[in-house]
């Protein structure tokens, strides 16, 4: 059973999903943008009887507390800040991650600060090198360089119920297989008043994740955690060339590329909770409590 539940970090409410015995080990689950840990609804019960899994929603996204730009200072730093403090909150010793999209800045700025915790990365489309950044990211860049109005403005397309919909269609082998429910869970968040000014923020501090990737690069080669890459490859935002450089890095590396997009979990979710089973259970890993 999955369990839903609310704790308080620093005066917000952090949602998130829970299921299987703690005497098991943990795999801590990071969403990506526009959704929320809904994005792990099917892969947590697909674990739960040989794992322990955590998915909580950043301030801003899904049922937790949504502040305004005025309140809260909606940046990677401070959401990394959040999910580390709710770490701690709910009484997470050891984890394997799973990062992806927005999931890998704030995962891996916890990974490099606190690297006996993590116990494996799995990473679904969840950049760390500059040959992920590819045409998407143009107009972002702009926003980076000058954040004026007209630059916010040619980004606020992102923030429609067509672009959602994209997010999930695009690259997909079979739309038949990509529920409407994923779109018609995220949109409503999206439209809620003020949340575009939250995810202009965000885009803007995005452009503080590329300067780290050199430490989080120093991080995978200094620790080399084990490694699962499940990514899929027909993803234009995070294209499989932020996929491949991984490999320079990292030694115990398990490499999939899916025939895919970029909410890979949509259309492959069973071979991407088979590939974690049997990726963890050949690693030696000590039991998280």
């Amino acid at each position: 059973m999955t369990a839903f539940r609310t704790v308080s970090i620093d005066g917000l409410d952090v949602f998130y999903r829970e299921a299987g015995s703690r005497s098991n080990p943990t795999i801590l689950l990071l969403h990506g943008f526009p959704t929320s840990s809904h994005m792990f609804r099917n892969l947590i019960p697909a674990l739960a009887d040989r794992f322990h899994l955590v998915a909580p929603d950043y301030p801003g996204y899904g049922n937790s507390s949504m502040p305004s730009v005025n309140e809260f200072d909606y940046t990677f730093d401070r959401l990394a800040e959040i999910v580390e403090k709710f770490i701690a909150a709910i009484d997470l010793k050891k984890y394997s991650l799973y990062v992806m999209d927005y999931g890998a800045p704030i995962g891996y700025r916890i990974a490099a600060k606190y690297p006996e915790r993590v116990e494996a990365l799995i990473v679904q489309n969840g950049n760390a090198y500059e040959e992920g950044l590819r045409e998407f990211w143009i107009p972002i860049k702009a926003y980076w360089q000058d954040r004026s109005s007209e630059n916010a403005d040619k980004l606020r397309h992102l923030f429609t119920l067509e672009a959602t919909k994209w997010q999930y269609t695009n690259g997909v082998r079979n739309l038949e297989a990509i529920s409407p429910d994923t779109w018609n869970m995220d949109q409503p968040f999206l439209d809620r008043l003020g949340n575009d000014e939250i995810q202009l923020a965000l885009f803007y501090s995005y452009g503080t994740n590329p300067p780290l990737y050199p430490q989080w690069q120093e991080y995978f080669r200094k620790h080399q955690p084990p490694t699962l890459i499940i990514w899929g490859k027909n993803d234009y935002i995070f294209p499989a060339d932020g996929a491949y450089p991984y490999k320079r890095d990292l030694k115990d590396v398990e490499f999939h590329l899916l025939d895919t997009g970029h909410f890979a979990l949509e259309e492959e979710g069973d071979a991407i909770a088979n590939h974690i089973a049997q990726f963890l259970a050949s690693r030696p890993q000590p039991t998280s409590v």
